[in-house]
């Protein structure tokens, strides 16, 4: 037996050796454990010659092994078969029965074909063979009670052997399949237990997304190289197959996803504008920095006006007062009647601005402009105006009118009705 171990595993690992050139080292393997449960059918001398289903001798059987693939196509499964195997003969001349409990471990090498199912990746099929050991220790059903089974020519069973003195003081009595006398050779003391070489094939199928659970269907076929499991011995070794499902549970760790690289709670947590409130729970998201906010993250607004204090001109406006966006009183009434004298004052101005002969102006005085007076005293614009003079060249032009009388309308200059006036005034006195 050390023998045959020995050289299964120099075997091989020959085999990998020489596959080894050929895998992907960059790939991952991962061990797995197996559990699962199947039919046992002994096939054997005893339930060679029954008149009814073989599948009324299969039993229940169990198994949990541990697999490792040692590259893309090959990889060892080792483990344990804990089960039972029975049989009967139902012919007239013979009714021999048995059940053995059996304990075998094993070492296979598997192979698989995952590269035949591009398209359908999980699924994998695969082959194993290897080398076992089976314990096992037959027993029979050869009597109910205290009454020992004899088989009469009419199928019946009594508890009289069939002879013309028992024909009429014969009881019949009925199997109670409890398998209750250790079967022996009187001739020979076998050995309870045996090497094994099984054989089998089967596929995983994973389940969706559980990349470490798969389901598995397979089939064994068991050599035994032993003749004495059924406790009769005609020629021929014995041997069972056995049909199994289970589940595979692989030791990997979990599938990267774009998903799985984020730190949800670090988004979670995000605080954009730092004021200390986190931005799922900010209602007042891009507060500049150094402003005080409240659990809200909003900054203060003392007034209500709207407009936040940092921002706010006019830090005590009226309640209900309109405001514009810097917190300043609106008032309806002065801003209609601004409306009213910018299309007059526009009005006005776009004469003077189409005539040609402000243009004639308009030029003489670029030519002229900051050039010494008469006097020798260089021309300068009134205080109250000089804010028109956006370039500071010392000369209103044409486009400096329009962009004052346009300030004035919205509010972003101190001119008044007076002052615009008297800058269209001093225009054509320059």
């Amino acid at each position: 037996m050390r023998a045959l171990l020995v050289l299964f595993l120099f075997t091989l690992f020959l085999i990998e050796n020489a596959r080894s050139q050929s895998i992907d080292q960059s790939e991952k393997h991962y061990p797995s454990i197996l559990f699962g449960a199947g039919y046992m059918k002994f096939t054997g001398d005893v339930g060679k010659l029954n008149d009814v289903s073989p599948l009324l001798d299969s039993r229940f059987g169990y198994y949990l092994k541990a697999e490792y693939r040692l590259g893309k196509h090959l990889g060892i499964m080792a483990g344990g078969i804990y089960g039972k195997l029975a049989g009967t003969n139902n012919e007239k001349y013979n009714h021999l029965n048995f059940e053995s409990k059996t304990l075998q471990v094993d070492l296979n090498l598997v192979t698989y074909f995952d590269h035949l199912f591009d398209n359908d990746p999980e699924l994998s099929p695969y082959l194993n063979a290897g080398i076992g050991y089976m314990t096992f220790d037959p027993y029979g059903d050869l009597k109910s009670g205290n009454d020992t089974y004899f088989y009469w020519s009419d199928g019946s069973i009594k508890n009289l052997p069939e002879t013309p003195s028992n024909l009429n003081s014969a009881i019949p009595i009925k199997r109670d399949y409890n398998y209750e006398t250790q079967l022996k050779d009187s001739l020979v003391n076998y050995q309870r237990n045996t090497l094994t070489i099984p054989i089998g094939a089967g596929f995983d199928w994973q389940l969706g997304k559980f990349h470490r659970w798969d389901v598995q269907f397979g089939f064994n076929y068991n050599f035994l190289l032993s003749d004495y499991v059924d406790n009769v011995k005609s020629g021929s070794n014995d041997s069972y197959w056995m049909m199994h499902a289970g589940i595979k549970y692989t030791f990997a760790p979990k599938q990267k996803t774009p998903a799985s690289e984020v730190d949800f709670k670090a988004v979670d947590n995000i605080d954009a504008d730092e004021d200390g409130v986190i931005d799922n729970e900010d209602k007042c998201l891009g507060t500049p920095k150094g402003v005080k906010v409240n659990s809200s993250g909003c900054p203060p607004d003392t007034d209500g006006d709207g407009v936040a204090d940092y921002l706010d001109l006019e830090p005590n406006t009226k309640k209900g007062a309109d405001v514009n966006q810097f917190g300043e009183t609106i008032n309806l009434e002065e801003l209609a009647k601004r409306e009213l004298m910018r299309d007059s004052l526009e009005a006005q101005w776009g004469d003077f601005a189409k005539n040609s002969k402000t243009e004639n102006i308009k030029t003489e005085n670029s030519d002229s402009k900051n050039q010494p007076a008469s006097n020798g005293a260089t021309s300068k614009i009134p205080e109250s105006l000089r804010i028109a003079d956006t370039n500071k060249d010392g000369y209103i032009s044409v486009q400096e009118i329009s962009a004052s009388i346009d300030a004035f309308f919205e509010g972003s200059n101190a001119f008044s009705v007076e002052i615009i006036n008297k800058l269209i005034d001093y225009f054509f006195e320059q």
